[in-house]
């Protein structure tokens, strides 16, 4: 047995050191003995000491789980390109329609793009008329393929916010494109970078019936809604899929089973945020929604042995007010770790003591937060990969049972939280999921109907629902 926690450790600590560049962090001299767990995760014997943030005494509600690091502000928003004019040749703008009336393959539709319009403008020649009507469909098809096609209200509960109108504006793109004269390569290289959208596109060009077809083509319009570069490390989980991965330019190193919001008001939302540090041991604030609305605080407060069992400090203010925070333990509401990664909806991946339910084969079963399979494994990878700690560090960190933040100085790393009903799998196989949420109504809907004109709305304007309850 000791051979085996030894090797597990080891195995993380491989994983870590494949998935930097060499020497990029420090190698422990040898692997540390793992105590037991109730999961195959990696933590080592406990030690005397370790860095760590002092956990919740009576009186100290919210410290421990609130960010310390402020999110960086996403750009301001701005408006699209208003149809920029510029002079094309007639050699351009045939390259151009051709592009056009062969977008199908993209998951997108030709029409949209006035390719009538745009042949009749080259029979004339060149000129103004030619000029407005190819820059016209340039930047229609430069919008689409650069931000998505399907409007922002039929995006339900998109909250990424993509900056590539800002990386990349119209005006740019066209430019290129004609100085270039290369239309079709400046117009695809627009195109998600991320591997499963080409998959994406072959599985198109073979798909049986109109319905799948359908489906994939919105769910390769969904890759468009996220970043056109992802970044060389970050996690990205496919909510109907419950599964999340550990990515290294756009590799898969390691996946973890999730179990993700229930269907309704705690349903997980769409994001793209930053982990700015990984919390061990971490204490829990319980909501007032369960403290008062629910009644524990007043049940904890007349059975103090219970609140005791159970790991809460319950302290009662001058007002009267209640607070119960979860001490760090086997027994906490979020397990053994969390992702410090701030966000107004207070969604966060964390650890479960539940974990029984990893082996349910539908797992939409939170209250939003995303809750990952072998969690501490998955924080000590990120504290070496992220918080430069050598293996060891790590280890005794997450054994100490102290609460405790590393922070991801070195390397943050990015999160998206999607939602793909056709995608690859873990396994590899192009798929359908279940569309749990009833999401893919609005877009199906939007791609059936004609192009409407973009705005300057980023992400969705619904309402934000705070789902702070890891129960």
């Amino acid at each position: 047995m000791k051979f085996s926690r030894m090797a597990q450790f080891a195995a993380v600590t491989a994983m870590a050191l494949a998935i930097l560049p060499a020497g990029a962090i420090a190698q422990s001299s040898a692997p540390a003995p793992v105590a037991p767990a109730a999961q195959p995760v990696i933590v080592p014997a406990p030690v005397a000491t370790s860095p760590s943030a002092p956990a919740a005494k009576p009186g100290e509600t919210a410290a421990p789980v609130t960010a310390t690091v402020q999110p960086l502000p996403a750009p301001a928003p701005v408006a699209p390109d208003p149809n920029p004019v510029m002079a094309w040749s007639l050699a351009n703008a045939k390259a151009l329609a051709t592009v056009i009336e062969g977008i199908g393959k993209e998951g997108l539709t030709p029409a949209d793009y006035q390719p009538a319009a745009l042949r009749a403008a080259i029979a004339k020649g060149e000129g103004p008329e030619l000029d407005a009507v190819a820059s016209k469909s340039f930047t229609w098809l430069t919008e689409d393929l650069r931000d998505g096609r399907t409007p922002m209200k039929a995006r339900v509960q998109w909250f990424a916010f993509d900056k590539d109108m800002d990386v990349n504006p119209t005006v740019a793109v066209m430019s290129r494109a004609l100085d270039s004269g290369d239309i079709a390569g400046t117009l695809a290289a627009l195109n998600p970078t991320y591997p499963d959208y080409a998959e994406l596109r072959d599985a198109l060009t073979k798909a049986p019936d109109a319905k799948t077809r359908n489906q994939i083509r919105a769910n390769m319009d969904r890759w468009r809604w996220l970043s056109h570069d992802l970044g060389e490390y970050y996690l990205i989980t496919n909510v109907p899929e419950f599964q999340l991965r550990l990515v290294r330019k756009d590799k898969i190193v390691r996946t973890y089973r999730t179990i993700v919001g229930k269907p309704g008001r705690t349903a997980t939302p769409q994001l793209s945020e930053m982990v700015e540090g990984v919390v061990f041991n971490p204490t829990w604030t319980v909501p007032q929604s369960i403290v008062k609305g629910e009644g524990l605080g007043a049940q904890l407060m007349g059975n103090p042995a219970s609140a005791k069992a159970q790991g809460y400090v319950v302290t009662k203010g001058a007002d009267g007010m209640i607070t119960v925070v979860q001490q760090p333990g086997p027994k906490n509401a979020l397990g053994l770790m969390k992702l410090d990664m701030p966000n107004e909806h207070a969604i966060f991946l964390h650890d479960t003591p539940s974990r029984g339910l990893f082996n349910s084969a539908s797992r939409a079963l939170s209250h939003g937060c995303v809750r990952t399979e072998r969690a501490t494994e998955l924080a000590i990878a990120l504290a070496i990969i992220g918080g430069g700690k050598t293996a060891d560090e790590a280890a005794e960190i997450s054994a100490s049972g102290v609460y405790t933040k590393v922070p991801m100085a070195k390397r943050p790393m990015p999160v998206y939280i999607g939602y793909f009903t056709y995608a690859k799998s873990i396994d590899g196989v192009m798929k359908a999921f279940p569309d749990i949420y009833l999401r893919d109504a609005p877009v199906l809907a939007s791609l059936a109907a004609p192009r409407q004109l973009k705005t300057a709305q980023r992400k969705s304007t619904e309402a934000v629902i705070k789902l702070d309850n890891p129960l």
